[in-house]
């Protein structure tokens, strides 16, 4: 860090008019370089843009602070164009390891993709999806007929996997969540929670007649034969929060939600 006073800062927006004004008066205001050259990345939008930073930042893996200037906000902090550095010297560091999804197609090309959030599967077609669902190379369920299915990090078992009515995880838990997305076949089948080192493997039966799309968080690939989920151990990365809205808190209290 070039001044342990005021860290090097970059700016970075969603396409949204009222974060595009933010970033030029934040830039005004705090000065700014580009990314490849902070300190701190500054993320202005909404979780969406979040993800967005984090995939573009995981090589540099520069810590990023979020302000909320979108809907939902979960990954980020209240927006306050003053006080910044402050905010930042108080800030704490959460640190976040992705899921690295490979998929092959059906014409056996294979596709590595990060995932901060979950790595989803769903149906492409009217009909019902057959997965074939092994962990660590033992087949847990030889075939499981839904709509989909997904494996969540705990930063993101608020977002789609709650969604999906799977369970919210903290993020020390050591935890993945695999959810399946309407499971028709077994009918009582809810999900499981797997060891973090886990190694999921999730064949397509009959990816011609019954084509599955596979996505890590907004990077979809279409047509999937096999796709196999594990964490990134080799990868970290930090956001940095205020105090009073630590990400461990949140996760925490959407478990008590009403």
């Amino acid at each position: 860090m070039a001044d342990s006073h005021k860290p090097l800062l970059a700016f970075v927006s969603a396409a949204t008019a009222v974060a595009r004004e933010a970033r030029a008066a934040l830039e005004k205001r705090y000065g700014a370089v580009k990314p490849a050259e902070a300190d701190i990345i500054v993320a202005l939008g909404g979780d969406g843009l979040m993800l967005q930073a984090l995939h573009r930042n995981i090589k540099r893996r520069t810590p990023i602070y979020g302000m909320n200037l979108g809907t939902v906000g979960f990954l980020l902090n209240t927006y306050r164009e003053v006080g910044l550095l402050q905010r930042l010297k108080r800030a704490r560091k959460v640190t976040l390891t992705p899921l690295r999804m490979i998929a092959v197609n059906t014409r056996g090309k294979r596709h590595e993709v990060m995932a901060i959030n979950e790595v989803s599967l769903l149906r492409s077609s009217r009909q019902t999806a057959r997965l074939a669902v092994s962990v660590d190379g033992q087949k847990r369920l030889a075939e499981l007929s839904c709509d989909g299915a997904l494996v969540a990090t705990p930063a993101g078992s608020t977002a789609y996997n709650l969604s999906a009515h799977g369970p919210i995880l903290p993020l020390g838990a050591g935890l993945l969540a695999l959810t399946p997305i309407n499971a028709f076949r077994p009918r009582r089948w809810r999900g499981a929670l797997l060891p973090r080192a886990s190694r999921v493997d999730l064949t397509i039966l009959d990816p011609h007649k019954r084509p599955v799309a596979a996505a890590a968080d907004s990077v979809e690939i279409p047509n999937v034969a096999k796709v196999t989920v594990t964490e990134a151990t080799d990868i970290e990365l930090t956001l940095l929060f205020d105090p009073e809205h630590d990400l461990e808190e949140r996760i925490l209290k959407e478990q008590f939600a009403p």
